[in-house]
Protein backbone atom coordinates (compact mmCIF):
# COMPACT_ATOMS: atom_id res chain seq x y z
CA UNK A 1 0.00 0.00 0.00
CA UNK A 2 1.42 3.35 -1.06
CA UNK A 3 0.87 6.17 1.44
CA UNK A 4 1.30 9.92 0.91
CA UNK A 5 4.36 11.77 2.13
CA UNK A 6 4.55 13.31 5.58
CA UNK A 7 4.46 16.86 4.17
CA UNK A 8 1.91 18.99 5.99
CA UNK A 9 -0.14 21.02 3.52
CA UNK A 10 -1.28 23.46 6.16
CA UNK A 11 1.11 26.17 7.35
CA UNK A 12 -1.36 28.95 8.15
CA UNK A 13 -1.31 29.50 11.92
CA UNK A 14 -4.88 30.81 11.79
CA UNK A 15 -6.12 27.56 10.28
CA UNK A 16 -8.77 25.90 12.42
CA UNK A 17 -8.68 22.38 10.97
CA UNK A 18 -5.18 21.18 10.12
CA UNK A 19 -5.82 17.43 9.90
CA UNK A 20 -8.58 15.39 8.25
CA UNK A 21 -8.25 13.06 11.22
CA UNK A 22 -9.72 15.89 13.34
CA UNK A 23 -13.20 14.40 13.07
CA UNK A 24 -15.56 12.14 14.97
CA UNK A 25 -14.88 8.41 14.79
CA UNK A 26 -18.33 7.52 13.54
CA UNK A 27 -17.70 9.51 10.36
CA UNK A 28 -14.82 7.29 9.27
CA UNK A 29 -16.67 4.17 10.42
CA UNK A 30 -19.71 5.12 8.34
CA UNK A 31 -17.59 6.19 5.38
CA UNK A 32 -15.92 2.79 5.21
CA UNK A 33 -19.36 1.15 5.23
CA UNK A 34 -20.50 3.49 2.45
CA UNK A 35 -17.26 2.78 0.52
CA UNK A 36 -18.00 -0.94 0.55
CA UNK A 37 -21.81 -0.98 0.43
CA UNK A 38 -23.03 2.20 -1.30
CA UNK A 39 -20.18 3.85 -3.26
CA UNK A 40 -22.44 5.43 -5.90
CA UNK A 41 -25.28 6.67 -3.67
CA UNK A 42 -26.00 10.42 -3.93
CA UNK A 43 -27.14 12.55 -0.99
CA UNK A 44 -27.99 16.09 0.04
CA UNK A 45 -27.18 17.48 3.48
CA UNK A 46 -28.15 20.87 4.93
CA UNK A 47 -26.87 23.02 7.76
CA UNK A 48 -29.25 24.22 10.46
CA UNK A 49 -28.65 26.58 13.38
CA UNK A 50 -31.00 25.45 16.14
CA UNK A 51 -29.91 28.44 18.23
CA UNK A 52 -31.45 30.76 15.61
CA UNK A 53 -28.41 33.00 15.90
CA UNK A 54 -27.52 35.07 12.84
CA UNK A 55 -24.27 33.59 11.55
CA UNK A 56 -24.03 35.70 8.39
CA UNK A 57 -21.36 38.04 9.86
CA UNK A 58 -18.93 35.09 9.80
CA UNK A 59 -19.54 34.20 6.14
CA UNK A 60 -16.16 35.34 4.77
CA UNK A 61 -14.13 33.72 7.55
CA UNK A 62 -16.03 30.44 7.23
CA UNK A 63 -15.50 30.37 3.46
CA UNK A 64 -11.79 31.05 3.90
CA UNK A 65 -11.49 28.14 6.36
CA UNK A 66 -13.41 25.88 3.98
CA UNK A 67 -10.90 26.71 1.25
CA UNK A 68 -8.08 25.66 3.58
CA UNK A 69 -9.96 22.52 4.56
CA UNK A 70 -10.17 21.43 0.91
CA UNK A 71 -6.36 21.44 0.68
CA UNK A 72 -5.89 18.78 3.34
CA UNK A 73 -5.02 15.12 2.83
CA UNK A 74 -4.54 12.31 5.32
CA UNK A 75 -0.91 12.04 6.39
CA UNK A 76 1.17 8.86 6.36
CA UNK A 77 1.36 8.43 10.13
CA UNK A 78 -2.39 9.06 10.42
CA UNK A 79 -3.16 6.34 7.86
CA UNK A 80 -0.77 3.95 9.54
CA UNK A 81 -2.57 4.59 12.84
CA UNK A 82 -5.94 3.80 11.24
CA UNK A 83 -4.56 0.70 9.53
CA UNK A 84 -3.55 -0.74 12.92
CA UNK A 85 -7.17 -0.72 14.10
CA UNK A 86 -8.85 -4.09 13.53
CA UNK A 87 -11.98 -2.90 11.75
CA UNK A 88 -10.48 -0.79 8.95
CA UNK A 89 -9.77 -2.62 5.68
CA UNK A 90 -6.74 -2.09 3.45
CA UNK A 91 -8.79 -0.99 0.43
CA UNK A 92 -10.48 1.76 2.46
CA UNK A 93 -7.15 3.00 3.85
CA UNK A 94 -5.86 3.15 0.28
CA UNK A 95 -8.94 5.18 -0.69
CA UNK A 96 -8.25 7.62 2.16
CA UNK A 97 -4.66 8.06 0.94
CA UNK A 98 -6.04 10.00 -2.04
CA UNK A 99 -9.06 11.56 -0.34
CA UNK A 100 -9.78 15.28 -0.34
CA UNK A 101 -12.93 17.18 0.52
CA UNK A 102 -14.32 18.43 -2.79
CA UNK A 103 -15.14 22.13 -2.95
CA UNK A 104 -17.76 21.55 -5.65
CA UNK A 105 -19.88 19.57 -3.19
CA UNK A 106 -20.46 22.55 -0.86
CA UNK A 107 -22.53 25.69 -1.40
CA UNK A 108 -22.36 28.48 1.21
CA UNK A 109 -24.57 31.58 0.89
CA UNK A 110 -25.71 34.43 3.12
CA UNK A 111 -28.26 36.06 0.86
CA UNK A 112 -31.37 35.66 3.04
CA UNK A 113 -31.86 35.89 6.80
CA UNK A 114 -29.34 33.20 7.78
CA UNK A 115 -26.17 31.43 6.74
CA UNK A 116 -27.12 28.63 4.33
CA UNK A 117 -24.93 25.63 3.64
CA UNK A 118 -25.87 22.73 1.38
CA UNK A 119 -23.80 19.70 0.43
CA UNK A 120 -24.58 17.67 -2.70
CA UNK A 121 -22.77 14.70 -4.17
CA UNK A 122 -21.83 11.10 -3.56
CA UNK A 123 -22.39 10.10 0.03
CA UNK A 124 -18.79 8.90 0.02
CA UNK A 125 -17.62 12.47 -0.68
CA UNK A 126 -20.15 14.33 1.46
CA UNK A 127 -19.91 12.30 4.67
CA UNK A 128 -16.66 13.74 6.04
CA UNK A 129 -17.74 17.39 5.74
CA UNK A 130 -19.99 17.60 8.80
CA UNK A 131 -17.63 17.53 11.78
CA UNK A 132 -14.85 19.85 10.55
CA UNK A 133 -17.39 22.23 9.04
CA UNK A 134 -19.35 22.56 12.29
CA UNK A 135 -16.12 22.91 14.26
CA UNK A 136 -15.05 25.72 11.92
CA UNK A 137 -18.35 27.56 12.31
CA UNK A 138 -18.27 27.21 16.09
CA UNK A 139 -14.68 28.42 16.40
CA UNK A 140 -15.00 31.32 13.93
CA UNK A 141 -18.05 32.52 15.82
CA UNK A 142 -16.33 31.99 19.19
CA UNK A 143 -13.25 33.99 18.17
CA UNK A 144 -15.40 36.89 17.00
CA UNK A 145 -18.04 36.95 19.72
CA UNK A 146 -15.94 36.05 22.76
CA UNK A 147 -12.39 37.29 22.14
CA UNK A 148 -11.82 37.54 25.89
CA UNK A 149 -12.52 33.83 26.53
CA UNK A 150 -9.42 31.75 27.25
CA UNK A 151 -8.34 28.14 27.48
CA UNK A 152 -7.42 28.78 31.11
CA UNK A 153 -11.00 29.80 31.90
CA UNK A 154 -12.30 26.59 30.34
CA UNK A 155 -9.89 24.54 32.45
CA UNK A 156 -10.70 26.39 35.65
CA UNK A 157 -14.39 25.74 35.10
CA UNK A 158 -13.70 22.07 34.37
CA UNK A 159 -11.82 21.72 37.66
CA UNK A 160 -14.72 23.36 39.48
CA UNK A 161 -17.02 20.68 38.04
CA UNK A 162 -14.59 17.89 38.86
CA UNK A 163 -14.39 19.14 42.45
CA UNK A 164 -18.17 18.87 42.69
CA UNK A 165 -17.98 15.29 41.45
CA UNK A 166 -15.19 14.49 43.91
CA UNK A 167 -17.32 15.84 46.74
CA UNK A 168 -19.85 13.11 45.94
CA UNK A 169 -17.21 10.36 45.98
CA UNK A 170 -17.82 9.22 49.57
CA UNK A 171 -21.46 8.63 48.69
CA UNK A 172 -21.25 7.34 45.08
CA UNK A 173 -19.32 4.31 43.81
CA UNK A 174 -17.63 5.76 40.71
CA UNK A 175 -15.80 2.56 39.75
CA UNK A 176 -18.09 1.83 36.78
CA UNK A 177 -18.50 5.43 35.61
CA UNK A 178 -17.18 5.96 32.06
CA UNK A 179 -16.72 9.40 30.50
CA UNK A 180 -16.03 9.93 26.79
CA UNK A 181 -15.25 13.25 25.09
CA UNK A 182 -17.86 13.89 22.37
CA UNK A 183 -16.99 17.56 22.00
CA UNK A 184 -15.54 18.12 18.52
CA UNK A 185 -18.47 19.51 16.52
CA UNK A 186 -19.41 22.36 18.87
CA UNK A 187 -16.15 23.01 20.66
CA UNK A 188 -15.13 26.56 21.46
CA UNK A 189 -11.81 25.85 19.80
CA UNK A 190 -9.47 22.99 19.02
CA UNK A 191 -7.11 24.33 21.70
CA UNK A 192 -9.86 24.21 24.32
CA UNK A 193 -10.81 20.65 23.39
CA UNK A 194 -7.21 19.46 23.56
CA UNK A 195 -6.59 21.09 26.94
CA UNK A 196 -9.83 19.71 28.37
CA UNK A 197 -8.79 16.23 27.23
CA UNK A 198 -5.38 16.68 28.83
CA UNK A 199 -6.92 17.78 32.12
CA UNK A 200 -9.34 14.85 32.14
CA UNK A 201 -6.51 12.42 31.41
CA UNK A 202 -4.54 13.81 34.33
CA UNK A 203 -7.28 14.41 36.88
CA UNK A 204 -10.30 12.18 36.15
CA UNK A 205 -9.60 8.42 36.25
CA UNK A 206 -13.04 7.69 34.82
CA UNK A 207 -12.11 9.38 31.52
CA UNK A 208 -11.86 6.57 28.98
CA UNK A 209 -11.65 7.99 25.47
CA UNK A 210 -12.70 10.44 22.81
CA UNK A 211 -14.82 10.47 19.68
CA UNK A 212 -12.08 12.54 17.98
CA UNK A 213 -9.69 10.41 15.94
CA UNK A 214 -6.95 13.06 15.87
CA UNK A 215 -6.75 13.29 19.65
CA UNK A 216 -7.06 9.51 20.00
CA UNK A 217 -4.07 9.19 17.65
CA UNK A 218 -2.06 11.97 19.28
CA UNK A 219 -2.66 11.00 22.90
CA UNK A 220 -3.03 7.23 22.78
CA UNK A 221 -6.72 7.29 23.69
CA UNK A 222 -9.50 4.89 22.71
CA UNK A 223 -11.48 6.25 19.73
CA UNK A 224 -15.21 5.84 20.33
CA UNK A 225 -18.09 5.92 17.84
CA UNK A 226 -20.30 3.80 15.61
CA UNK A 227 -22.98 5.34 13.39
CA UNK A 228 -25.05 8.55 13.23
CA UNK A 229 -28.58 9.41 12.17
CA UNK A 230 -27.56 9.75 8.53
CA UNK A 231 -26.90 6.00 8.36
CA UNK A 232 -30.54 5.27 9.18
CA UNK A 233 -31.89 8.23 7.19
CA UNK A 234 -30.18 7.18 3.96
CA UNK A 235 -31.56 3.67 4.28
CA UNK A 236 -35.06 5.09 4.04
CA UNK A 237 -34.36 5.42 0.32
CA UNK A 238 -32.14 2.35 -0.01
CA UNK A 239 -34.85 -0.17 0.85
CA UNK A 240 -37.82 -1.50 -1.07
CA UNK A 241 -40.27 -0.96 1.77
CA UNK A 242 -39.90 2.10 4.01
CA UNK A 243 -40.92 0.07 7.06
CA UNK A 244 -37.88 -2.18 6.52
CA UNK A 245 -35.34 0.65 6.48
CA UNK A 246 -34.19 0.42 10.11
CA UNK A 247 -33.63 -3.33 9.91
CA UNK A 248 -31.75 -2.93 6.63
CA UNK A 249 -29.54 -0.27 8.22
CA UNK A 250 -28.79 -2.50 11.21
CA UNK A 251 -28.12 -5.64 9.18
CA UNK A 252 -25.93 -3.78 6.70
CA UNK A 253 -23.93 -2.37 9.60
CA UNK A 254 -23.36 -5.89 10.91
CA UNK A 255 -22.31 -6.97 7.42
CA UNK A 256 -19.58 -4.32 7.52
CA UNK A 257 -18.72 -4.73 11.21
CA UNK A 258 -19.70 -8.24 12.35
CA UNK A 259 -17.37 -8.28 15.35
CA UNK A 260 -16.88 -4.64 16.35
CA UNK A 261 -18.49 -1.17 16.62
CA UNK A 262 -21.65 -2.77 17.94
CA UNK A 263 -23.55 0.18 19.44
CA UNK A 264 -26.82 1.05 17.66
CA UNK A 265 -28.35 4.54 17.59
CA UNK A 266 -32.06 4.33 18.41
CA UNK A 267 -33.79 7.64 17.68
CA UNK A 268 -33.86 8.27 13.95
CA UNK A 269 -37.58 7.45 14.16
CA UNK A 270 -38.10 6.99 17.90
CA UNK A 271 -37.26 4.47 20.58
CA UNK A 272 -40.54 2.54 20.36
CA UNK A 273 -40.24 2.15 16.60
CA UNK A 274 -36.61 1.12 16.96
CA UNK A 275 -37.36 -1.55 19.55
CA UNK A 276 -40.08 -3.04 17.33
CA UNK A 277 -37.32 -3.61 14.76
CA UNK A 278 -34.67 -4.68 17.27
CA UNK A 279 -35.20 -8.42 16.89
CA UNK A 280 -33.76 -11.07 19.21
CA UNK A 281 -30.92 -11.69 16.75
CA UNK A 282 -30.05 -8.00 16.53
CA UNK A 283 -30.38 -7.51 20.29
CA UNK A 284 -28.01 -10.38 20.99
CA UNK A 285 -25.51 -9.30 18.32
CA UNK A 286 -25.24 -5.59 19.06
CA UNK A 287 -23.24 -4.76 22.18
CA UNK A 288 -25.66 -2.00 23.17
CA UNK A 289 -27.57 1.14 22.30
CA UNK A 290 -26.97 4.89 22.15
CA UNK A 291 -29.37 7.53 23.46
CA UNK A 292 -29.48 10.92 21.71
CA UNK A 293 -32.92 12.43 22.38
CA UNK A 294 -35.84 12.34 24.78
CA UNK A 295 -35.88 11.50 28.49
CA UNK A 296 -32.77 9.36 29.17
CA UNK A 297 -34.32 7.57 32.15
CA UNK A 298 -37.47 6.62 30.24
CA UNK A 299 -35.31 5.52 27.29
CA UNK A 300 -33.02 3.41 29.47
CA UNK A 301 -35.95 1.72 31.20
CA UNK A 302 -37.41 0.82 27.80
CA UNK A 303 -34.07 -0.65 26.72
CA UNK A 304 -33.77 -2.74 29.88
CA UNK A 305 -37.36 -3.97 29.58
CA UNK A 306 -36.77 -4.95 25.94
CA UNK A 307 -33.66 -6.95 26.80
CA UNK A 308 -35.47 -8.67 29.65
CA UNK A 309 -38.42 -9.51 27.41
CA UNK A 310 -35.99 -11.21 25.03
CA UNK A 311 -34.34 -13.16 27.85
CA UNK A 312 -31.13 -11.11 27.68
CA UNK A 313 -29.43 -10.04 30.90
CA UNK A 314 -29.19 -6.21 30.66
CA UNK A 315 -26.02 -6.29 32.76
CA UNK A 316 -24.26 -7.77 29.73
CA UNK A 317 -25.29 -4.81 27.55
CA UNK A 318 -24.06 -1.20 27.31
CA UNK A 319 -26.21 1.94 27.16
CA UNK A 320 -24.36 5.01 25.84
CA UNK A 321 -25.89 8.37 26.75
CA UNK A 322 -24.96 11.36 24.57
CA UNK A 323 -27.78 13.90 24.51
CA UNK A 324 -26.67 17.32 25.73
CA UNK A 325 -25.14 15.89 28.88
CA UNK A 326 -23.37 17.66 31.70
CA UNK A 327 -21.28 15.82 34.30
CA UNK A 328 -24.04 16.39 36.82
CA UNK A 329 -26.71 14.90 34.54
CA UNK A 330 -24.47 11.97 33.63
CA UNK A 331 -23.98 11.16 37.32
CA UNK A 332 -27.71 11.27 37.90
CA UNK A 333 -28.29 8.76 35.08
CA UNK A 334 -25.38 6.61 36.23
CA UNK A 335 -26.77 6.33 39.74
CA UNK A 336 -30.24 5.48 38.45
CA UNK A 337 -29.02 2.53 36.38
CA UNK A 338 -26.22 1.34 38.69
CA UNK A 339 -25.87 -2.47 38.82
CA UNK A 340 -28.69 -2.94 36.31
CA UNK A 341 -26.94 -2.24 32.99
CA UNK A 342 -23.52 -1.03 31.86
CA UNK A 343 -23.42 2.69 31.05
CA UNK A 344 -21.13 5.16 29.30
CA UNK A 345 -21.48 8.91 28.90
CA UNK A 346 -20.46 10.94 25.87
CA UNK A 347 -20.30 14.60 26.86
CA UNK A 348 -19.76 17.23 24.20
CA UNK A 349 -20.63 20.90 24.45
CA UNK A 350 -20.66 20.87 28.27
CA UNK A 351 -16.98 19.87 28.18
CA UNK A 352 -15.46 21.67 25.19
CA UNK A 353 -17.55 24.84 25.08
CA UNK A 354 -18.28 25.34 28.76
CA UNK A 355 -16.70 28.68 29.64
CA UNK A 356 -18.33 31.21 32.00
CA UNK A 357 -19.92 33.99 29.98
CA UNK A 358 -19.89 32.01 26.72
CA UNK A 359 -23.20 30.96 25.19
CA UNK A 360 -22.70 27.73 23.24
CA UNK A 361 -23.98 27.34 19.69
CA UNK A 362 -26.41 24.55 18.74
CA UNK A 363 -25.68 23.69 15.11
CA UNK A 364 -26.23 20.54 13.04
CA UNK A 365 -25.76 19.24 9.52
CA UNK A 366 -28.30 16.59 8.53
CA UNK A 367 -29.18 14.57 5.45
CA UNK A 368 -32.29 15.84 3.68
CA UNK A 369 -32.25 13.62 0.57
CA UNK A 370 -30.82 10.33 -0.68
CA UNK A 371 -30.92 9.21 -4.30
CA UNK A 372 -32.95 12.30 -5.16
CA UNK A 373 -35.71 11.50 -2.67
CA UNK A 374 -36.41 12.95 0.81
CA UNK A 375 -35.25 11.44 4.08
CA UNK A 376 -36.17 12.45 7.62
CA UNK A 377 -35.24 12.24 11.25
CA UNK A 378 -38.22 12.17 13.64
CA UNK A 379 -36.44 11.62 16.98
CA UNK A 380 -37.69 11.18 20.55
CA UNK A 381 -37.60 14.95 21.00
CA UNK A 382 -39.74 17.19 18.74
CA UNK A 383 -37.14 19.96 18.57
CA UNK A 384 -34.64 17.58 16.99
CA UNK A 385 -36.90 16.43 14.16
CA UNK A 386 -35.86 17.39 10.65
CA UNK A 387 -37.88 17.16 7.42
CA UNK A 388 -39.10 19.82 5.03
CA UNK A 389 -41.31 17.48 2.99
CA UNK A 390 -44.59 17.11 4.88
CA UNK A 391 -45.93 14.44 2.51
CA UNK A 392 -42.86 12.29 3.04
CA UNK A 393 -43.01 12.83 6.79
CA UNK A 394 -46.58 11.52 6.78
CA UNK A 395 -45.46 8.45 4.82
CA UNK A 396 -42.65 7.81 7.27
CA UNK A 397 -44.92 8.10 10.30
CA UNK A 398 -47.45 5.80 8.67
CA UNK A 399 -44.77 3.21 7.87
CA UNK A 400 -43.65 3.14 11.50
CA UNK A 401 -47.14 3.41 13.00
CA UNK A 402 -46.63 6.81 14.58
CA UNK A 403 -49.38 9.32 15.32
CA UNK A 404 -49.50 12.21 12.84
Amino acid sequence: MTLPSQTNHNINTNTIIDSLLDTDAYKLHMQQAVFHQYPEVEVVAEFHCRSEEDLRPYFDDIKAQVDLLCQLTFQQDELEFLSRLPFFKADYIQYLADFKLQKETIEITNESDQLHITLRGKWLDVILWEVPLLAIISEVRGRARYPQATVEQACQHLHHKLAQVKALSPHVDMSAFSLIDFGTRRRFSKQVQEKIIDELMNHFPQFEGTSNYYFAFKKGLTPVGTQAHEWFQAHQQLTGDLADSQQLALHTWLKEYPDSLGIALTDCINMDAFLRDFTPTLAHTFVGLRHDSGDPIVWGEKAIAHYQKLGIDPQHKLLVFSDGLSLEKALEIYQHFAHRVQTSFGIGTKLTCDIPGVESLNIVLKLTACQGRPVAKISDEPGKSMCRDEDYLRQLKQAFHLAS
